[in-house]
């Protein structure tokens, strides 16, 4: 009887759990056809975006509008990564060679080089900002090891970490830029980040930790990592999986309670690859890739799969509690919860 009722009860505050039944993905009419990777949301009304074609968009109105640049002279670049840090100041970073970070600080009507390298197979992957002042850039393996750089002026300027110092990379180890997230700066102005290819690993305080994800090929491993820190506990969640096989669920999360050292596999994966992955707050995470969008209410334990649009990144608010996403030809969300 007792068990009986226990079951119940649990099965009936579980429906009727607002967070297990109400989100769902909000759609903007964008005005473009870019191809969206780059996302920095800096509080619940400010968001830029930057893609494909040298494109680059602004609302500071929470995504009920929108404003459309085509960066001049680089009309021909994708530029995978933002940061933004209000409505006139933001950082952008292109994929390919050469590679280029560009910097605004009147609303993108003109920028600025910030940093350019034309190194043969340089390829910047993701960025990460602390503060206002201090970034780190990480690109693909050149010469047998990582590209690190970093910024202590906001992006005005870039420093190479020296050669010798950059963590090597195993041969066909990458890292992907997929969502501008596979790179994370920590409160104590550490970086940790993830590869993928034929080894998928999180380089973290001068380790390498082994990944237990999809890895082996071309389109397999981590494409992203999203960290929390609270209660003098670090919470770590890696997503990814194999791009060329979107809807296998095989390998695409990891979850970790103790900044690493151990990692476990969700009881109810994310319903296929995934491209980024975002802590919201509390025990709630987002996940999104190009078949739709999971969150989860447990820490990463159970994901609930909320849409079946497909987006590449989503990012909470610096300063708010909003999500938003971006994605293939000009597609924008929002999360609500």
């Amino acid at each position: 009887m007792y068990k009986r009722y226990f079951l119940w009860t649990a099965a009936f505050l579980f429906c009727c759990d607002p967070f297990a039944v109400a989100q769902q993905v909000a759609p903007f009419s964008s005005g473009t056809a870019a191809s969206l990777r780059g996302l920095s949301v800096v509080n619940n009304a400010i968001v830029w975006v930057s893609g494909s074609n040298g494109t680059v968009g602004r609302t500071t109105d929470g995504g009920k509008t929108w404003k459309w640049m085509t960066v001049k002279g680089h009309e021909s670049r994708d530029f995978r990564d933002i940061e933004a840090f209000d409505a006139e100041t933001a950082v952008i970073m292109a994929a390919g060679e050469p590679a280029i970070i560009l910097k605004t600080a009147n609303g993108g009507e003109t920028w600025k080089i910030a940093y350019e390298n034309d190194t043969p197979g340089m390829f910047l992957n993701a960025m990460d900002f602390r503060n206002e002042q201090r970034g780190i850039v990480v690109g693909d393996p050149v010469n047998g090891r990582f590209f690190i750089a970093q910024t202590f002026n906001g992006g005005d300027s870039w420093r190479e970490i020296p050669f010798k110092k950059l963590p090597p990379a195993d041969k066909g180890e990458v890292c992907f830029a997929a969502s501008g997230t596979n790179i994370r700066m920590l409160d104590n102005n550490e970086a940790v980040f993830v590869t993928g290819g034929t080894l998928s690993r999180l380089f973290w305080k001068e380790q390498a930790i082994n990944l237990p994800v999809a890895q082996g090929g071309e389109s397999t491993g981590a494409n992203a990592v999203a960290i929390t820190q609270n209660r003098n506990r670090t919470y770590i969640i890696v997503v990814g999986g194999d791009f060329f096989n979107p809807s296998s669920r095989a390998g695409n999360c990891v979850v970790s309670r103790d900044g690493g050292k151990t990692w476990i596999r969700p009881s109810n994966l994310p319903h296929g690859y995934r491209s980024c992955v975002e802590y919201v707050s509390g025990e709630k995470w987002a996940t999104c890739g190009i078949n739709g969008v999971d969150v989860s209410f447990d820490g990463g334990i159970n994901w609930n799969n909320v849409s079946a649009v497909g987006f590449y990144v989503c990012r909470k608010a610096k300063k708010g509690d909003t999500v938003f996403f971006a994605g293939e030809e000009g597609r924008i969300g929002k999360l609500v919860w």
